[in-house]
């Protein structure tokens, strides 16, 4: 079995989370038929190998990115014009999958960056509350239930082929709590962080070349094949 193969089954017994806080919904792209599709097709295209891959651990997915599409950090509108993924999903933007593909453009584009290294988050399924995006660690509650939830899937995931030094996409709560999680249960030798995309095109967005820079001068010495 290829990595691929191997992702491809990971999404396809994906279940969602149980013991959540009862205003929290999950979104759980990967039971619909377009998704399965699409997942297949972009990790066959991609993943089609057994090349260890570099670890990039987001937060979790996005209504508009990968809790849409089933990619991470890939919105309808990156999917069909960047990757040639046809699709039926609303054209929305989204900010994260934006700046990441800028910054793939960046290191070669997709095929030379997807040999290289592997898009997850934290928890590989996304929340919703009150009809708006919430992260992991925006509820106490949520984040502590997730712990077994969240350590079960990254193990599954490192066993694909993870190489040894992983990075977190966000210098803030979701690097302390990986690298706390890190210390826990010695998943990689090294975490280290990375500016959040949303971050940048929310906040800094007039230092954008700086930050992608940041991210291409980091990431490089990792292209290996």
């Amino acid at each position: 079995m290829t990595i691929g193969n191997k992702i491809i089954e990971f999404y396809n017994q994906l279940e969602s989370p149980t013991n959540i806080p009862q205003e929290v919904e999950v979104l759980h792209p990967f039971k619909e038929p377009e998704v399965q599709q699409i997942v297949n097709k972009f990790y066959t295209t991609f993943y089609n190998d057994n090349n260890p891959r570099t670890f990039l651990l987001g937060i979790n997915p996005g209504r508009f990115g990968s809790g849409a599409t089933g990619i991470p950090f890939t919105d309808p509108i990156r999917l069909q014009e960047v990757i040639g993924i046809e699709n039926s999903f609303d054209r929305k933007q989204e900010l994260s999958s934006k700046f990441i593909y800028s910054m793939i453009d960046e290191l070669g584009g997709p095929e030379p960056f997807y040999g290289n290294f592997y898009f997850s988050s934290v928890s590989p399924l996304g929340f919703v509350k009150d009809g708006k995006n919430l992260n992991y660690y925006d509820i106490k509650e949520l984040q502590d239930n997730l712990e077994p939830y969240i350590i079960e899937n990254l193990k599954k995931q490192i066993a694909f082929g993870a190489n040894p030094v992983a990075y977190s996409l966000g210098k803030g709560k979701n690097i302390k709590y990986l690298q706390w999680l890190n210390k826990k249960y010695q998943l990689f030798e090294a975490i280290k962080p990375l500016p959040h995309p949303r971050w940048v095109m929310q906040y800094r967005l007039k230092r954008l070349d700086e930050f992608l820079l940041e991210y291409k001068t980091t990431l490089e010495r990792h292209l290996t094949h």
